[in-house]
């Protein structure tokens, strides 16, 4: 029973939050999904996480390492964090919905 709750937050560890945007919710339409992932994550991880914790089959997982803009505030410049994001495609007929939590 530990070890079932050790791999849960090790996944939960890995997939930080959905990202959504215009473009991820076009990508929706071709049974993508996007992910904010731990900057370390690699593309093995990630496609075990979305499985363990949506239970929907994983097809591809694409990353990508989004730099932080510099930005202005009062004056004052200031970096934006750096994150990396992942587009995980599913198999077909597989679909994962967080608009139906809202």
């Amino acid at each position: 029973m530990a070890k079932k709750q050790d791999i849960d937050a090790r996944h939960y560890d890995v997939i930080l939050a959905p990202h959504i945007t215009e473009k991820s919710t076009m990508a929706s339409e071709s049974n993508a999904v996007v992910f904010k992932v731990a900057n370390d994550a690699t593309k093995p991880q990630i496609k075990e996480a979305v499985e363990a914790i949506y239970e929907k089959k994983v097809v591809a997982v694409n990353t990508i390492l989004t730099k932080g803009k510099t930005k202005r505030w009062k004056g004052k410049p200031y970096k934006r964090s750096d994150f990396k994001k992942a587009v995980v495609r599913l198999a077909d007929g597989d679909m994962i919905d967080f608009t139906s939590g809202i």
